[in-house]
């Protein structure tokens, strides 16, 4: 066997598991899930449309490449959403069946297992980072997110002997669970880092169309751009960027995403890909193509986020230490002056009101003296307003309870 699979923790969702294994729900109360990220907003009807209009693809073997239409419409839609020179869809654009898949692939073809790398990952962190890290050989290398940095995480403070081994930075903007949204100083000072010791960044951006604000959030591309890094010989070198239409446009059972930046770099993830057997169904690659082309139905589904998070962060304030983030669709919560951990909060929440929070500290890892999730509730406000609005009240309740 794999020696590195022995290094993986169990999911965080196997811990949440484990942590209510002994534990009976109120029957009082229907259950309701803040616990996984998974979008509960119906998917638009002519996405399914466009699927069932092109089922017919399910005869013939996909290519890993995608279809022209689709590498074309991801490049639309990055020209527009972000205002960048299009990329040439045939050599700058991948299709991925979701980002998951890509961002644990991309690790096994840029890690030289041979060389004791490491991988860098904020902390808390989307799971898939550390075991890709493992299972392409090298050592994860935490840097811990900080509240009084708008939960940035303080790359200058990593040693150079510690840069010098970095094959992969990994980021992720709006940030899962923070919300938090890079700013074009981080991505500047991200940039040179990248130059100075030669390892690729891979942007996670699959939150990017969830915000609150105004503004859209800056993506890594766009950034790269405003710095003039797309125009430059190599045009955004060690750059590759992920998103997905999960979020967006309510399919994650679609599983479709794409990676798009340095060539060079999709020239190698794509031989790797072709071998691995990552190609996208032709029926799922027609349906994705529509989503791409349409922006109505993405700013209807944030609005209706707006509005969820709108009438549910004040209600929550009062009792728990919690933000407006910048984008995304959770909640990150500071449960400490309730006097419980974490894990206590969420064991009795869902004990006594049957309501499931994700504890902050399965999320992240011991780094430098701390876990950054300690103390912390992610809150997946995914589900309708209705019943978001039903477990923020339980939610109140209980900790109302635990004053008394």
């Amino acid at each position: 066997m794999n020696p590195h699979l022995d290094k993986l923790q169990s999911y965080p969702f196997e811990k949440l598991r484990q942590l209510f294994s002994q534990v009976s729900p109120n029957p009082h109360y229907s259950a309701i899930s803040l616990g996984m990220g998974e979008p509960k907003h119906p998917t638009p009807k002519f996405i399914q449309q466009a699927l069932i209009d092109h089922i017919d693809g399910l005869a013939n073997y996909p290519t890993t490449v995608g279809s022209d239409a689709l590498r074309g419409a991801i490049a639309g839609w990055l020209e527009r959403r972000y205002g960048i020179p299009k990329l040439n869809p045939a050599t700058q654009v991948l299709p991925v069946n979701g980002s998951r898949e890509a961002l644990f692939a991309l690790t096994q073809t840029v890690v030289d297992p041979a060389a004791k790398s490491l991988v860098v990952s904020p902390n808390p962190f989307y799971q898939i980072y550390e075991g890709a890290a493992y299972l392409a050989g090298a050592e994860p290398y935490f840097v811990n997110s900080d509240p009084s940095r708008n939960f940035g995480c303080d790359y200058d403070s990593i040693p150079a002997e510690v840069w010098q081994r970095v094959a992969l930075l990994f980021l992720c903007s709006p940030g899962n669970p923070t919300g938090a949204v890079l700013s074009l100083t981080d991505w500047e000072n991200l940039f040179a880092l990248s130059e100075r010791y030669n390892f690729i960044i891979a942007a996670d951006e699959c939150y990017s169309e969830i915000y609150h604000g105004s503004e859209a959030p800056l993506g890594a591309m766009q950034a790269a751009h405003m710095l003039g890094l797309s125009t430059v010989e190599r045009p955004y070198a060690r750059l590759v960027v992920f998103s997905s239409l999960s979020k967006r446009s309510n399919v994650p059972g679609m599983r479709s995403g794409f990676v798009a930046g340095d060539a060079e770099v999709l020239k190698k993830f794509l031989l790797y890909r072709t071998y691995h057997g990552g190609a996208m169904s032709p029926a799922v690659q027609a349906a994705s193509v529509a989503a791409w082309n349409d922006e109505t139905h993405v700013e209807q589904n944030r609005e209706k986020y707006r509005a969820k998070f709108a009438a549910i962060t004040p209600l929550l304030q009062p009792h728990l230490q919690v933000e407006l983030p910048d984008a995304g669709f959770y909640l990150w919560a500071d449960v400490s002056q309730t006097g419980l951990s974490d894990t206590e909060f969420a064991q009795r929440l869902y004990a006594e009101y049957n309501v499931t929070v994700l504890p902050g500290s399965y999320l992240a890892r011991d780094a430098h003296g701390i876990n950054p999730g300690r103390n912390r509730i992610r809150m997946a406000l995914v589900a309708e307003t209705e019943e978001g609005l039903e477990a923020a009240q339980r939610i109140v309740q209980f900790c109302k309870s635990l004053t008394q």
